[in-house]
């Protein structure tokens, strides 16, 4: 019988320490190995539109913020999966490739907002396209049953550690 990397790594452990219950890494480090694999293959289409996952993610969410596409850096946080910390690289960066602009808000001057240009809509739309092309590539190597019942379980799981808001 072929075992996985996975299974190797539990029959070594399993052999040098009878005494621990290695089960929990069937599930915990297949989900590590493939959230590598996804996350590499994600990482071609953003790469293909001159981003990495962080400005796809930033550009995004200003995208989903609808007219006038705008978000102020904190909104931005809570909108990604970029942190606070990473935000400003990322705004910078995007900025600077004519992305996003940063201007004072419309009802305080104080406050900042970023805001997409008409060349960051272009991008995101052809690269959220193509994204979702890919991810329903990826996800189709299961039937549809099972990538149903997996997206519950992940739903109820994720809930556990990150409550739905």
């Amino acid at each position: 019988m072929h075992l996985d990397r996975v299974a190797r790594i539990q029959a070594e452990w399993a052999r040098e320490r009878p005494d621990l219950d290695v089960t929990p890494q069937g599930v915990i480090g297949r989900l590590h190995r493939l959230a590598d694999v996804l996350t590499e293959q994600l990482a071609v289409v953003y790469r293909r539109h001159g981003l990495g996952e962080g400005e796809f993610d930033v550009l995004a969410a200003l995208r989903r913020a609808g007219e006038p596409y705008e978000r102020a850096p904190g909104e931005l946080a809570q909108h990604t999966m970029v942190t606070t910390g990473a935000i400003s690289k990322r705004i910078d960066r995007l900025e600077r490739d004519g992305l996003v602009t940063r201007r004072p808000g419309q009802d305080d001057g104080r406050r900042r907002v970023v805001a997409l240009t008409d060349a960051g809509k272009r991008v995101i739309d052809q690269a959220f396209t193509e994204h979702m092309a890919n991810e329903r590539r990826l996800l189709d190597a299961l039937d549809a049953d099972d990538a149903r019942r997996l997206e519950q379980i992940l739903t109820t799981w994720l809930a556990r550690f990150e409550p739905p808001h």
